[in-house]
């Protein structure tokens, strides 16, 4: 049987400085933005499944009940997670993306990839179909990146330019917190 590639769609909010994260990995309240978590929210109830790393994940009541692949290292060949059975553990480096979606048994759908930053980089490579990014005003230095290199040597355009992704559209999503989502598709979709 023959699987079939999802659509990817990538999900990221961002401080000012392109961090997702404080430097020990916590998800900083100033980019909690209630615009954002809605539309988040309600990213990942279409999706058919989602990819996070093994310290990221949506929450939210309807998490548990996701189709889910987990990255991590610590496991050396696809896995389902003893937990739950909607959820397969993937080290990327043991096995290809096409067998562990291919497990997943989603005909087609959309896979909502939610991070870290090594699953957001590893993506870029995979291919994003559209890369959401919520960029608020709020401030996180010497965080964790959305990609490797941000804040350090590459800005969040220089990198998503280097994958072939360009901007397709911003739209405000909250007035009061100056918050904005924006559309990066594949420069030949634009």
């Amino acid at each position: 049987m023959t699987v079939n590639r999802p659509r990817i769609e990538g999900y990221a909010v961002i401080s000012r400085e392109g961090m997702i994260a404080t430097a020990d990995g916590r998800f900083p309240d100033e980019i909690r933005i209630p615009a954002d978590h809605q539309f988040y929210q309600a990213a990942v109830d279409r999706a058919s499944a989602v990819a996070n790393g093994r310290h990221s994940a949506e929450g939210g009541a309807k998490a548990k009940f996701r189709h889910r692949l987990v990255l991590t290292r610590r496991v050396d060949r696809l896995v389902p997670d003893p937990g739950n059975p909607r959820v397969l553990l993937w080290n990327p480096a043991a096995t290809p993306f096409e067998e562990a979606w291919g497990r997943l048994a989603i005909e087609n759908g959309t896979l909502a990839v939610v991070g870290g930053t090594d699953v957001f980089e590893l993506f870029l490579t995979i291919g994003y179909d559209t890369f959401y990014l919520t960029r608020t005003a709020a401030s996180v230095p010497r965080g964790r990146p959305v990609f490797p290199g941000v804040g350090e040597r590459a800005t969040v355009e220089q990198v998503m330019a280097r994958h072939g992704l360009a901007l397709r559209r911003t739209r405000l999503l909250d007035p009061a917190t100056n918050t904005v989502v924006e559309e990066w598709v594949p420069r030949a979709a634009e």
